[in-house]
């Protein structure tokens, strides 16, 4: 056994003094301490967030963003969606009390107040207990808020025409010219706002795949259909001709065919 150099005297007992390498080790041991933040808690972070990020790209390299065909601002038939995470907003500005005249209250107000409690979060609810019983009014608030994003999301996308979604935003090369002026003078004013702005389709029919002929175009744009108006009086005998006539010409063609036409 040593004595006196080499020792080291803790109380009354005497621990021989040796070292050894650092070693992560378990702050329950010491009451009041934490881990250090460099490098213990920022490596599990940095773990965490490495092991998310590669699955966020295998799920976006498995499933794609689709595209879409080009926006065109003219298209006020098009009914953009925003992505599910918005889709209880969306759903709310659907309400009546949050659209029309009452946009205001749907897309700001609602919101706002949502917003500024989660903010002011930590002073609404300064309890020191932990446990979410104890805490009524704040446990209370947080359950009504899942189940009205929860009820509205899901009310989104139980109720949202998904064939008109994927229909309006389906890509379709065509041999339709956006430069002929029977398109820029009348079609665009009186067509696009319902059938797309390309005329693939929108709230109304897609108008290149049926290939119908002159005098049913002629019929429909005339007399209506459904929910479409009739053009007669709105319009000339040879304007609804023009309009037929195009309508009538268009057809699906290959993406090469289609940028020709366009330059």
């Amino acid at each position: 056994m040593k004595h006196g150099k080499g020792l080291t005297f803790v109380g009354d007992s005497r621990v021989q003094k040796y070292d050894k390498p650092k070693l992560n080790r378990d702050y329950s041991e010491f009451p009041g301490r934490t881990e250090e933040f460099y490098p213990d808690f920022l490596l599990k972070e940095w773990i965490a967030g490495a092991v998310f990020l590669v699955g966020f790209l295998c799920l976006t390299v498995a499933h794609p963003a689709p595209l879409e065909r080009m926006a065109d601002p003219t298209d006020t038939g098009y009914i953009p969606l925003p992505d599910w995470y918005f889709l209880f907003l969306y759903q709310i500005l659907k309400y009546t009390y949050a659209s029309g005249p009452f946009n205001i209250v749907g897309a700001i107000i609602i919101p706002g107040i949502a917003f500024g409690a989660l903010l002011l979060a930590p002073w609404l609810d300064a309890k020191k207990e932990r446990h979410w019983k104890k805490r009524p009014v704040a446990t209370g608030v947080m359950l009504l808020s899942v189940g009205i994003i929860f009820y509205t999301t899901w009310e989104s996308v139980a109720y949202h025409d998904w064939d008109q979604t994927h229909q309006q935003g389906q890509i379709v090369f065509s041999n339709l010219d956006a430069e002929d002026p029977v398109f820029n003078d009348l079609i665009r004013t009186n067509c696009t706002s319902c059938h797309g702005g390309e005329l693939a389709g929108g709230s109304g029919p897609n108008l290149i795949e049926p290939e119908l002929p002159p005098e049913m175009v002629e019929s429909f744009v005339r007399n209506g259909s459904g929910e479409m108006p009739s053009f007669e009086g709105q319009l000339t005998d040879e304007e609804i001709t023009k309009i037929s006539e195009y309508v009538a010409g268009l057809e699906e063609v290959s993406k090469d065919e289609a940028t020709n036409i366009k330059k």
